[in-house]
């Protein structure tokens, strides 16, 4: 879809996902025909995730957040249900993690269309889609509108007033609190506030502060933490290698793990996967280095080269994965990490180190986006899941992106 075009819903009931390169803060707020909500009880968000006819999901950060209409259950007088979307980290633009929104019938998960806004900058807070009644039709409209003052920027213009409580002495602000302009019995609903961030890396600044590039050299990231593959404002490289490395926890320990890339189309859709068993997928624009039966020795255990300049159009997101085939947990696991290299010299350019471990069989190490600008960028995921195989990390995998 393109900025205000729109599409009849053959459905009653779907929902939208909304992914960005970031984690966001997804919400739905119900709409009268005058463009304002009723009370407080129609806004939808994760600290209050039901409402008539409008729910919210949670992805918990492995997969996109979600609003699900049911259209049959949208109360009299609510005309318009918007979807809107603001990055997680507090401060954070939409420069460059430019967020898609894939409408889906909420019973078969089949895609109905999907929205990415174009030439996004200041922007901290996003309506992308609408889903609305006209002429007794429910249809839905992608939008794109933005505000850089975040979520009050949206709350004034839907006729919430946004108070800001008075600041205590010492602690750190309170998140605004949201009110309808006749205050209703009700405590008033609080909008949700980003967490704070955690410490970053030397050479990484704190997410939120701007999206991180490589014009100052080697970026260590942390889980959940995106870096752009450009520098000085321009693609740095097309040849890339991601190397996947770990160490047995244990002594005297095998540890059989199995390093993939599993590549998707622009709808999550699943291209191919590339593994031990099959070393080159896409026409040879990704190949894998074999199979590492034990993890010993210094060094990358497994490789996987990736030409992003050859990669077909139709493939726009890659997540790399690794996975215990024996079935040994990654509690036995030591050292796992990610790190991508510039394949012409061999130089480290971003790393990723698995800090925490859970008993699981399949992590989910790192993901590269093309950006709609055509840019690439990776983010750090760190997600365990139960799977000994790639193919079982198909569907996870894609409700990462």
């Amino acid at each position: 879809m393109t900025p205000g075009s729109n599409i009849p819903l053959p459905v009653t009931r779907v929902t939208v996902d909304v992914t960005a390169p970031v984690r966001l803060d997804v919400s739905g707020l119900l709409l009268t025909a005058d463009g304002k909500v009723r009370s407080d009880d129609d806004f939808i968000f994760y600290n209050q995730p039901a409402g008539q006819g409008v729910t919210y999901r949670s992805g918990g950060g492995s997969a996109p957040d979600s609003i699900t209409v049911d259209t049959t259950a949208v109360p009299p007088g609510i005309e318009k249900i918007v979807v809107t979307a603001s990055p997680d980290a507090a401060g954070q633009t939409f420069q460059g993690i430019e967020p898609t929104a894939t409408i889906r019938s909420a019973d078969d998960n089949s895609v109905l269309a999907s929205f990415t806004p174009p030439q996004l900058g200041a922007e901290t807070a996003l309506v992308i889609v609408e889903v609305y009644l006209r002429n007794g039709t429910w249809k839905a409209r992608a939008v794109g509108q933005g505000y850089s003052n975040g979520l009050a920027g949206i709350a004034t213009d839907f006729g919430v007033t946004v108070e800001e409580p008075a600041a205590p002495a010492q602690p750190a602000p309170q998140a605004p609190t949201l009110q309808t302009p006749v205050a209703p019995p009700a405590p008033p609903v609080t909008a949700p506030a980003a967490p704070p961030a955690p410490p970053a890396a030397p050479s990484a600044p704190a997410p939120g502060t701007g999206k991180i590039n490589l014009d100052k050299g080697r970026v260590n990231l942390q889980k959940n933490q995106t870096v752009s593959l450009t520098k000085g404002g321009s693609p740095f490289l097309s040849q890339v290698k991601m190397g996947l490395g770990w160490e047995p926890a244990y002594r005297g320990k095998d540890i059989d793990l199995d390093a993939s890339v599993i590549a998707y189309g622009p709808q999550r859709n699943h291209i191919d996967s590339c593994y031990f068993g099959k070393l080159s997928i896409v026409n040879g624009a990704i190949k894998h280095s074999g199979d590492n039966l034990t993890g010993e020795g210094g060094g990358d255990d497994e490789v996987i080269v990736v030409d992003l300049g050859r990669l077909p159009q139709e493939v726009t997101g890659l997540v790399f994965t690794v996975n215990s085939f024996s079935g040994q947990k990654f509690t036995e696991v030591a050292k796992a990490y990610c790190r991508l290299l510039d394949a012409a010299t061999g130089e480290e350019l971003v790393r990723f180190d698995l800090t925490t471990a859970e008993p699981q069989t399949g992590v989910m190490m790192a993901k590269l986006i093309k950006q709609f600008s055509g840019e690439w960028e990776m983010t750090a995921l760190g997600n365990f899941v139960k799977s000994r195989t790639v193919r079982g990390m198909v569907k996870p995998s894609a409700q990462s992106l």
